[in-house]
């Protein structure tokens, strides 16, 4: 579907995004060919308004259209991250240390690609996660996906 990676996305966005005083998260190219949306989550240390989401559409949409990294019509949805925020940085999973969390992997491990627990610690390149009382290792590097789990 894209001719770029969620990563490489990421890294041509953020100077935009920064130059606004934002972080970027999370991209995701999600979707099928004729119904493709990209999503970007942007966050700050003070929140994130729907003016600020505004703004930093309109910075990445002339990005994207200069340097065209989808070959395919999309839609681009900037955002707040939410309650279930997205952990896509080490930084983001230390932040989350003793906090529930919703990962999957992207191969099995220990039978399961799914595990939703309490994050108990993050090591140099694994995750030690806690579901239902048993702790799982899980490698950063086979993370695929990864949210905050809301208690609302």
């Amino acid at each position: 579907m894209a001719s770029l990676s969620n990563t490489r996305l990421q890294q041509l966005l953020e100077p935009g995004a920064q130059a606004l005083g934002f972080e970027i998260l999370a991209v995701e190219l999600a979707g099928r060919a004729g119904s493709t949306i990209l999503r970007v989550y942007i966050d700050r240390p003070d929140g994130v308004t729907v003016n600020d989401c505004a703004r930093v559409s309109q910075q990445l949409s002339a990005i994207l259209d200069i340097e065209d990294p989808i070959p395919e019509t999309y839609a681009l949805e900037v955002s707040s991250p939410g309650l279930d925020r997205p952990l896509t940085k080490r930084k983001h999973f230390e932040d989350a240390v003793g906090r529930e969390v919703k990962i999957q992997t992207r191969s099995h491990i220990a039978g399961r690609r799914r595990f939703t627990g309490v994050l108990r610690q993050v090591m140099e390149e694994i995750l030690v996660v806690d579901v239902d009382g048993e702790p799982y290792d899980l490698p950063m590097i086979e993370i695929e996906r990864a949210r905050l789990v809301s208690k609302v």
